[in-house]
């Protein structure tokens, strides 16, 4: 990340943007997604609509930029407390259920949303001024494009070096069941209405594990 100085200008913008977000996640805490409108947000960020999809050409586009800030906060406490393997992975399932219990309509959104895309989309680009705002303690890592394929073969790797990984089953295969446990078990936790979600969660990850438990 370049370290010149940032411009009263381009902070200003960074800061509106942020206000748009942070005004969404304090309504989507309130309501589900599908009922909250950009007039919502606007009405609560106090901005314009003009000023809205200055940054944001829909309302999903929400859904990426938090997809992209939360997992970038996930690999930054990643490096700093050194998680590695599927003690990796539990951070983020940890993360998840937080987030959950503070937004409950926040990732089915998203799950829906990227089912609607048919793919998974790229992650939204954050200005060096958003960045800073966003990251002020790691804005090298705040701004690179967060991979979470790229963590999850990261971290099945590490898991199969420290013999975790269960036995035939290769790093790639279980970096793509990965996919499927983060999003799928939290949809089949909403469908069966687990009350412990890191639990729910826990019980897919053993499965990978080596003895039937990681």
């Amino acid at each position: 990340m370049n370290t010149r100085q940032i411009s009263l200008r381009e902070l200003k913008k960074a800061r509106a943007k942020l206000a748009i977000y942070e005004a969404s996640l304090s309504l989507i805490g309130e309501r589900s997604f599908r009922d909250m409108t950009v007039e919502d947000v606007c009405r609560k960020a106090e901005v314009s609509k003009v000023t809205f999809f200055k940054f944001f050409r829909q309302k999903e586009d929400l859904l990426i930029y938090f997809m992209r800030v939360w997992l970038t906060e996930r690999l930054i406490e990643l490096e700093e407390n050194g998680k590695k393997g599927f003690d990796a992975i539990r951070h983020l399932f940890l993360h998840i259920q937080r987030s959950s219990a503070e937004r409950p309509g926040l990732m089915l959104a998203l799950i829906g949303f990227l089912s609607e895309l048919k793919m998974h989309p790229c992650m939204a680009e954050l200005s060096e001024a958003e960045v800073q705002l966003l990251f002020p303690g790691n804005p090298e890592l705040g701004g690179r494009e967060p991979r979470m394929d790229a963590l999850f073969e990261r971290s099945v790797r590490e898991a199969a070096e420290a013999g975790e990984l269960r036995q035939g089953v290769t790093p790639l295969e279980a970096a793509k069941v990965l996919v499927t446990i983060f999003y799928g078990a939290y949809l089949s936790a909403h469908m069966f209405q687990e009350r412990d979600l890191l639990a729910h969660y826990e019980r897919h990850l053993s499965l990978l594990g080596e003895g039937g438990h990681s």
